[in-house]
């Protein structure tokens, strides 16, 4: 079986017994293609390949800057393909048995103070419909947490401004409800009409749009994101950095863990607990800093 087909029959098993996302099912096949690529230099297939072939190439992406998350993804990728190759017979030994558990990649994730919040707020121009568009969704990234897949799939009718809540499509097509919070209504309810201007008589079901009327896609709200981040002078900000804010705010304001996981979308509550990580650390730090016996 050639590299392609068993890639294409992995990732329509996976959609089929996992349930998984497009988007996630999108990263996993250009995980697998990437390595898939750098083994056909080697004159290598993926069902011939060893644990020395991933250590190499592992190392290649940790020299090539690529961050934790994505080389624990690829990781991840990975061991996925060889589960399903052993299932169905296809490979006698899987070469990801003995490589580092994903653990060993995960870094604490990055947030921005309330001060930083702030500061990226501020950014968009809301003398014009498209600042204020922008300023619309930060505001309600920051207030729900949502995944920026979940932000920009958003649908008018996905949002109760009387309940103050918006209904959200997760990962494994599991519906949520998340809370609004007071700013994030008050641009919601004036975005309505910047949004009929911006549309320009055309109909759109999409509550974040183009003036083309086409949604606004992951990659063109990364480069909205990115922009405000470096006005801001906040370095290299990301959807989810705003995300990684929403759930470490809570957390240092007395939310409990489960209540959050259930914001988040998180199926396990091991994901959710890394964010009190942070919290613990900057407890720590606190206490060094203020306490006279620290």
């Amino acid at each position: 079986m050639d590299n392609q087909k068993l890639i294409e029959n992995f990732i329509q098993a996976m959609r089929v017994e996992k349930g998984l996302s497009d988007n996630t099912l999108e990263s996993y096949k250009s995980d697998l293609r990437m390595l898939s690529e750098s083994l056909s230099k080697k004159q290598k297939s993926l069902l011939t390949i060893d644990r020395d072939d991933l250590v190499d190439f592992l190392a290649r992406l940790k020299d090539e800057d690529r961050s934790d998350s994505s080389i624990a993804r690829f990781t991840s990728s990975v061991r996925g393909l060889f589960r399903f190759a052993l299932t169905e017979g296809l490979v006698k030994q899987d070469p990801t048995a003995y490589l580092e558990s994903r653990k060993a990649w995960q870094t604490l994730p990055r947030f921005l103070s309330q001060e930083e919040v702030d500061k990226l707020l501020e950014q968009p121009d809301l003398n014009n419909d498209i600042g204020f568009r922008d300023r619309t969704m930060l505001e309600v990234l920051y207030a729900t947490g949502l995944r920026v897949s979940e932000l920009v799939s958003l649908k008018v009718s996905d949002i109760e401004l009387v309940a103050g809540v918006l209904s959200c499509l997760g990962k494994g097509n599991k519906q949520r409800l998340v809370p609004l919070g007071r700013s994030a209504l008050t641009y919601l309810r004036n975005y309505f009409s910047v949004r009929q201007r911006l549309l320009k008589g055309k109909r759109s079901g999409a509550l974040f749009t183009e003036p083309n009327a086409e949604p606004i896609t992951r990659q063109k709200f990364w480069k909205i994101i990115k922009g405000y981040g470096e006005s801001a002078n906040l370095g290299r900000v990301t959807p989810h950095m705003l995300r990684h804010s929403f759930a470490t705010a809570l957390l240092e304001n007395g939310a409990d863990l489960r209540s959050v996981q259930m914001l988040l979308g998180h199926s396990d509550i091991s994901t959710t607990q890394i964010y009190t990580h942070v919290t613990n650390d900057r407890l720590k730090s606190a206490y060094k800093q203020f306490h006279p016996r620290s």
